[in-house]
């Protein structure tokens, strides 16, 4: 009891950033012990601990890095379990605890307010418990919508409609939670011809990783526009910035894969299968995971490109990792800016705030830090070349989930690496900040102020 009593105290002056990530943790841990489990495995099949905690953590995470095959590992009741753990790591721990205390009629007090407040890196308390169950119900409308859709159309490739079912259902999980898990066993390259499947997984990709909060103000314009009400209804400049730089990034992808690749991979390739390779390669970059081709077939500058991509990912309060999308907007807003001799960033008829722009620097580089460290402990510890080593922490930080195939063969340590670098990526920079930093505190006093030389 005594025991217990001081973890109460303690847990009583941690932050709601500390909760949260020990919820996380929890999380993992949970879900390592369901995969874990026997009774979701195929037979004859052995998963070592550390396979098993790999697995739950890509999972929790929506990364799709796999030590593993997914269909060859477990069962169809696993698989099921897989999908759930996806779409608890999709939605978000506090969405997920929100809903749960909701439907139970319990009353969420003003911690765990400040803890979901955290959780979407809202600047407010007000309306967040409905922008919790906005949240959950948009994610399962969308869920649903792919999964039916996939499961009709899988039907021209599966013999029953229980598999044609799993296998929709599966795919629209993973494809909107950014989850780039398959229970195909080679992602959706056997749909490399089917531009259909591509076009669905496309849409659910962008629809989970460009941001809730982009998903619910489109929703209230819409809402306003068909029942005549908010129909003056403006655009947040978040909503505007971010969705701006999403699609900026996916156009601007889909050309420079294009053009690096015209004269490699796509040279015996028809102008359908190059589109679609690239445009696919563009947005499953942001966060997706899943591929239509191996894409170690790609040239270094493309891997390289990619790796750049996925480092950025998806929006914030989204179900992706990476840097976000708009932390690499206003760092190239301040560059810009600054080097017009502006002293300040204005864009869409509204200016930065000045924390915005050293917060976007901040993450930038805390996340090169940690990848490039990640590179130089891996390249010691293993034994792969160094592109690979890139596109690997590069997927890992970024949640994305694609790879040059060398996870499975990476060291327990390795591993442990990436698990951390997964983490990381899904609970944020700042997130991962906070934790090690500690209460804010206010100087008693100032020094003097001097100017330093810079650059």
């Amino acid at each position: 009891m005594a025991i217990i009593d001081k973890m109460k105290e303690i847990m009583k002056n941690w932050s709601a950033i500390h909760h949260i990530v020990v919820y996380y943790l929890l999380a993992v841990i949970v879900s390592t012990i369901v995969v874990s489990l026997p009774v979701f495995h195929n037979p004859g099949v052995e998963l070592s601990f550390i396979d098993a905690m790999f697995t739950a953590v890509t999972a929790i995470s929506v990364t799709g890095l796999t030590v593993i095959s997914i269909s060859e590992v477990f069962n169809p009741a696993g698989q099921i379990a897989i999908a759930v753990i996806l779409h608890l790591g999709g939605i978000g721990i506090m969405t997920m605890g929100t809903f749960i205390w909701v439907i139970l009629g319990k009353k969420i007090g003003i911690r765990s307010r400040k803890m979901i407040m955290v959780d979407q890196n809202s600047k407010t308390l007000a309306g967040l418990v409905k922008l919790m169950l906005e949240i959950f119900k948009l994610m399962l409308i969308i869920e649903f919508i792919g999964a039916i859709i996939l499961s009709i159309h899988f039907l021209n490739y599966y013999d029953t409609m229980p598999e044609a079912l799993l296998q929709g259902v599966f795919g629209a999980i993973s494809a909107t939670t950014n989850g780039g898990l398959d229970i195909t066993g080679a992602s959706l390259i056997p749909f490399a011809n089917d531009y259909f499947v591509q076009f669905i997984n496309m849409i659910l990709i962008i629809l989970g990783a460009i941001g809730f909060p982009v998903l619910i103000e489109v929703q209230e314009v819409l809402r306003g526009r068909v029942y005549g009400v908010n129909d003056r209804h403006k655009f947040s400049l978040f909503t505007k910035i971010t969705t701006v730089t999403f699609f900026w990034l996916v156009v601007g992808g889909t050309i420079l894969i294009f053009l690096l690749e015209r004269d490699a991979f796509f040279a015996d390739k028809s102008w359908h299968e190059t589109f679609f390779y690239s445009l696919f390669q563009s947005v499953t970059s942001r966060s997706g995971g899943l591929s239509t081709m191996d894409v170690s077939e790609f040239s270094l500058p493309t891997l390289f490109l990619i790796s750049a991509l996925m480092f950025i990912g998806a929006s914030p309060s989204s179900v992706g990792g990476g840097i976000r999308t708009t932390t690499f907007a206003i760092m190239l807003l301040t560059i810009w800016n600054y080097a017009k001799g502006n002293s300040s960033v204005k864009v869409f008829g509204r200016e930065i705030h000045q924390e915005d722009m050293l917060r976007s620097f901040i993450v930038i580089t805390t996340a090169l830090m940690l990848c490039v460290s990640s590179v130089i402990i891996l390249m010691k510890t293993e034994s792969f070349p160094l592109m690979e080593v890139i596109f690997e922490v590069a997927s890992a930080f970024g949640t994305t989930g694609l790879s040059l195939g060398i996870t499975p063969d990476l060291s327990s340590f390795g591993k442990c690496l990436i698990m951390a670098l997964m983490f990381i990526g899904r609970i944020g920079v700042f997130t991962f900040l906070f934790i090690i930093r500690g209460d804010d505190t206010k100087d008693r006093f100032h020094y003097p102020t001097e100017r330093v030389i810079i650059g």
